[in-house]
């Protein structure tokens, strides 16, 4: 081993604290691969935070160090869709969209269609979260009362959203903090992904409606256990116009993308119908909690130097992770192990370029298919069904999961190569 490599390493084994942060990183992302820490009653969030605590507690960096490892333009851009969302949910928006669709006299194959392009173009603008969180009900619903297979239905919902969001750089928190770390131009990503996400809800609804599949009954119609939100045609206008805007501003302008959604939340917390606590109370904190806790884990790891010599071994035997291929299949494989945002975080500071980005944007987010716990979106909706006595296992999700990312990673990775 070359002196430059071995330096860092002997480093580690003599220096307690050294050792100690790579302890806490390695426990920290652990716990984002097991969903939590055995025994303990902590999500990937308060794992997140308390490594965070650790790194800070041991003496590895100062109050003031661990505020400056946060990327806070990536926070606020979050927190203010999380606020823009928040206020098309209180409006029924995502509900009202639904029920028309599932109104609509269409056969199920078409209905399904339907469903997905919605779904889809939804999530780019409204994270997907979001968009499964408000509309798994009302499919559930509609898998009841019409008879059809509520497996494919929702598993598409959740594949929908999860491709759809790859679209945009506000479509999901991944997105949001590779288009702000890189400094991506929002149109420039929006062409280049475009495509790619198209035919990925087309390869899904194909998938969906003629690949040979087992037929589940939904259970017998039951009452509806919560209550929808009811459609504000006033409060819907408003976020919408404030959606609108921001599109504009960010395809147009070079502002800041988290001034200008900062700017846009604080124009609907003016509001006379909702009170600003119960818009707070839509936003997820706990994910907020779950970025700033990486990027202080993340930080102290990299103070280490065992990243740069993780990198520098690939790059001397020729896997460079700026280059599409290595990027592909290490951004298949992390995501799949520790979830994407975490797999983002830690293949981001390594990242150079546009193109980096955009592959890792696309990779990272189509890859959350693939696997149940893969993405939250998928936990949303297995959650949300079985309050409406329908249960979807981490098999079912798998026999349309695997095709189905293996059809949309093909088809971003021959139009990436292009």
């Amino acid at each position: 081993m070359s002196p430059e490599f071995a330096a860092p390493l002997l480093a580690i084994e003599t220096h307690p604290l050294q050792t100690t942060i790579v302890a806490v990183f390695a426990v920290v992302y652990l716990g984002m691969f097991l969903g939590g820490l055995p025994k303990l009653k902590l999500d990937r969030s308060g794992v997140a935070l308390l490594g965070g605590i650790a790194v800070v507690g041991i003496g590895a960096m100062t109050t003031e160090e661990a505020a400056r490892a946060v990327h806070l333009p990536t926070i606020l851009l979050l927190f203010a869709f999380m606020v823009v969302s928040a206020q098309m949910r209180l409006g029924g928006f995502y509900t009202e969209v639904t029920r028309r669709v599932a109104a609509l006299p269409l056969a199920e194959p078409w209905l399904l269609g339907a469903l997905i392009f919605v779904a889809g173009a939804l999530s780019a603008v409204f994270s997907n979260d979001i968009v499964c969180l408000a509309m798994t009900p009302v499919v559930a619903r509609l898998c009841i009362e019409r008879r059809l297979d509520p497996v494919i239905f929702l598993v598409g919902l959740a594949c929908a959203a999860n491709i759809g969001s790859a679209a945009t750089l506000i479509g999901n928190p991944q997105n949001m903090l590779i288009g702000s770390v890189l400094q991506l131009h929002f149109a420039d990503y929006l062409w280049r992904a475009l495509p790619p996400v198209g035919l990925g809800l087309l390869a899904l609804w194909a998938w969906l409606v003629f690949a040979p599949r087992r037929l589940t009954l939904p259970p017998p119609a039951a009452p509806v256990d919560e209550a929808l939100p009811e459609f504000d045609r006033l409060q819907t206008a408003k976020g919408l116009a404030v959606a609108t805007v921001l599109l504009v501003v960010f395809l147009c302008t070079d502002w800041p993308r988290e001034v200008a959604a900062l700017v846009g939340a604080g124009v609907l917390l003016l509001s006379r119908r909702f009170h600003s606590s119960h818009v707070m109370g839509f936003v997820d904190w706990e994910l907020l909690v779950l970025f700033v806790g990486l990027f202080v884990v993340n930080h102290a790891f990299d103070g280490t130097g065992l990243a740069a010599i993780a990198v520098a071994w690939l790059a001397g035997h020729g896997i460079h992770l700026g280059d599409s291929g290595p990027l592909f299949a290490v951004g298949v494989g992390l995501s799949n192990l520790v979830s994407n945002v975490p797999a983002v975080m830690l293949l981001l500071p390594h990242l150079k370029t546009p193109e980096a980005g955009i592959t890792l944007a696309l990779v990272s987010t189509l890859a959350g298919n693939l696997l149940l716990v893969g993405s939250i979106a998928n936990l949303i909706v297995v959650d949300l069904a079985r309050k409406q006595g329908i249960a979807i296992d981490w098999r079912q999700h798998l026999r349309i999961g695997l095709p189905v990312t293996a059809l949309t990673l093909a088809i971003a990775w021959g139009w990436l190569i292009l």
